[in-house]
Order: C-alpha cells, then sequence, then structure tokens
C-alpha cells in the first residue's frame, strides 16, 4: 500500500509518500518533503499563526507535485490521502486538511484524518518492528506527555505537563539567553561547552508519584539566576563600563545547566510512567520517543541509559523523523488505512485533539 501524507498543523509544510514492506516490517519512505517557516518568524521568536497559514499556501501544491513526483507515481498510484486534522494552529491545519479532502474527492481515493500525535507516537513503527504495546515519550514545543500505545487508535496517556512542554520551555529560556529561535539546537551546542553543574536548577516533580511533568519553575529559576548574575555584575564591577548580561561562559554554563535539568526530570518522568505501565497492564514491548525535542541528543542518550537499566527496547527514529514531517503523517494513515479505518469528507479541523480522549483535558489545555 501506498499512502500520501499532508502535515500543515505548525511550521513546516511537508508532503511524504510511504509504503508498507511486505511481512508487516515498517515502512518505506518513498518521498519526504519538508518546507520550514523558520526565517519568517524567526524575528517575532516565535511561531505567528497567521504568516504560518499563509506559508503554507503558498508551497503546498508544489511540494504534492514534488512529493509525487520522487516518489515515482502520480495520484492513480496512492491508495489514500492523509493529513494532520489537528492538534495544532487552525489556520494550518485548514490549509492541508482542505487540499488533502480536495486530492481525495479529485482522485476517488479513500481520506484518513490523522491525529498529529498518533503520527509521532506511531513513528517506531515505521522505521523498525514493534508490536503493541509500548510506551512512547512525545516531547515538543506545545506537548509533552507519556502515551501507553496499546493499538492503533487505543491510547493511554499516563502523563502530561501541568505548565510549559519541553520545547516552549527550550525556547524560552533561549529567549532569555540572547540566542535565536527555535531555541532548542542552540541550548543544546552551547550545552556542550557548558559547566553542567555550575548552576543547582530544581528538578520539578522528580520523584513525585505519577508521571506528570512541571517545566514553568525550572524556567523561572533560570530568569532568577541570569538576574543575579547581572546584579552581582554590577555590584562588583570596577570604575571601567559594566556589561550588560551573561559573559558567553556564564550562557555556556547556564545552558548546560538547565538542560541536564530537563533531561533528568524527562528520565525521572519516563522512569515513573514505565512503572505506572507494568504495574496497569504488563511490561511494554519498548520505548519510542518522539516530537522536535526528541531530537536532542542528551535526551536520547539519557534515554538509551535508562533503557539499558531497565532492560526495555529503545527506539529512537532519527531526528528528521522527531520533528514535524509529511512521512510519519503517511505512516500513521497507512496503519489506520490497513484496520479499515478511514473518515468521510466533512471531517473537521481539530486544534486541540487529545490521543486519549477518557483522560480528560490536559492541564494546560494546550491539546
Amino acid at each position: 500500500m501506498r499512502v500520501l501524507g499532508i502535515e500543515t498543523t505548525c511550521d513546516e509544510t511537508a508532503v511524504a509518500v510511504v509504503s508498507s514492506r511486505i511481512g508487516g516490517d515498517g515502512g518505506d519512505i518513498l518521498s519526504n518533503e519538508v518546507m520550514s517557516q523558520i526565517a519568517q518568524h524567526a524575528a517575532y521568536g516565535g511561531v505567528v499563526p497567521e504568516i504560518a497559514a499563509r506559508a503554507h499556501i503558498d508551497v503546498l501544491e508544489r511540494l504534492i507535485v514534488r512529493a509525487l513526483d520522487t516518489a515515482g507515481t502520480d495520484l492513480s498510484g496512492v491508495d489514500a490521502i492523509a493529513a494532520s486534522a489537528g492538534p495544532g494552529l487552525i489556520g494550518g491545519i485548514l490549509v492541508g486538511l482542505t487540499a488533502a479532502k480536495a486530492l481525495a474527492l479529485a482522485a476517488d481515493k479513500p481520506f484518513i484524518a490523522v491525529n498529529h500525535l498518533e503520527a509521532h507516537a506511531l513513528t517506531g513503527r515505521l522505521t523498525e518492528r514493534l508490536d503493541f504495546p509500548y510506551l512512547a515519550l512525545l516531547i515538543s514545543g506545545g506537548h509533552t506527555q507519556l502515551v501507553a500505545v496499546l493499538g492503533v487508535g487505543d491510547y493511554r496517556r499516563l502523563g502530561s505537563t501541568v505548565d510549559d512542554a519541553a520545547g516552549e520551555a527550550f525556547d524560552k529560556v533561549a529567549k532569555m539567553l540572547g540566542l535565536p529561535y527555535p531555541g532548542g539546537p542552540h541550548i543544546e551546542r552551547l550545552a556542550e561547552e557548558g559547566d553542567p553543574g555550575r548552576f543547582d536548577f530544581p528538578r520539578p516533580m522528580f520523584g513525585r508519584e505519577g508521571a506528570d511533568f512541571s517545566l514553568s519553575g525550572l524556567k523561572t529559576a533560570v530568569r532568577q539566576e541570569i538576574a543575579r548574575l547581572e546584579v552581582a555584575r554590577q555590584d562588583g564591577a570596577s570604575q571601567e563600563t559594566a556589561r550588560s548580561g551573561p559573559t558567553e561562559r556564564d550562557v555556556a554554563d547556564l545552558a548546560a545547566s538547565f538542560q541536564a535539568a530537563i533531561v533528568d526530570v524527562l528520565v525521572d518522568r519516563t522512569r515513573s510512567g514505565l512503572r505506572i505501565f507494568t504495574q496497569s497492564g504488563g511490561r511494554p514491548n519498548g520505548l519510542v520517543i518522539g516530537g522536535g525535542v526528541g531530537a536532542n541528543g542528551a535526551i536520547r542518550r539519557a534515554l538509551t541509559r535508562l533503557c539499558a537499566e531497565t532492560g526495555l527496547r529503545f527506539v529512537s527514529p532519527p531526528p528528521g523523523l522527531c520533528s514535524d514531517n509529511g512521512a510519519i503523517v503517511a505512516w500513521a494513515g497507512l496503519e489506520r488505512f490497513a484496520r479499515g479505518m478511514t473518515d468521510d469528507l466533512t471531517f473537521a479541523a481539530r486544534p486541540r485533539w487529545p490521543l486519549d480522549a477518557n483522560a480528560g483535558p490536559l492541564h494546560h489545555g494546550k491539546a
């Protein structure tokens, strides 16, 4: 089977064609075209929804043509059309969703509405053979969740952030440090040069029962430390001109200390989520990481160690498949299509769409 997937939930416009492998051993990515909007949003320090929606409109048609050409096919050669229908920015979702419906109608193909979080949760099955059930850690700019993946369309949320998402915390701290947007990659790079033990930042929720996360307090602690450094520098300055803001060494150490705290929190909460999973439904077949923050090398190394300690298989998709892209949407669509799970063309965009409908609203109300 071949499925065309479209992704427009945030600031990447992406289209891909993915096929299933004989024997069910993952999938083959026949094309995966991604157009980033970082340049359009960088000046604002974050994603501007109206700019994002217009940018999707500008490039989506070209990416669809390019993805089909690269895959060596046309619409007649795909079995279904899938698109992210949420959660995300409503304007962007509507662009991709409308295009996918139009293609499905014109080519008389089945249409599949994909939950963007489900696409990340199922990515481990695209890259390698992984049987249900398993544990998924979804960490991005808008979401930080631990989810028991019991089957396609069958998810149980074990924990979520009570305030900031991991990617949101990275971006906000990067802004405090004067780093460009998006902040995560810049903090990771600087952290390699810094001392992670210089600043003793808090590890919110560490060791608590449950598997929820909290990162807002950590972000505040960084802000307070930056202010303290500024005051200390001014008080200790000679009659020469006092420098404003942290030094380069301070910034590197702040980045390293902040990232170390994030890593400790994610590992601790994942360990707790694994315990909850095992107590309630047996041992998972692996741990899958998904979402843009999942590309962070320090986080991946720490989770690799955790899985080695617990004897759990760690499935870490390539960094390019952790960020938003069409291949994971196409794969989720393929997984659903193979089980007869298609949708009507009246399916509405869902800016908020929790994976686990029975878990109630998220603490911060973002999905």
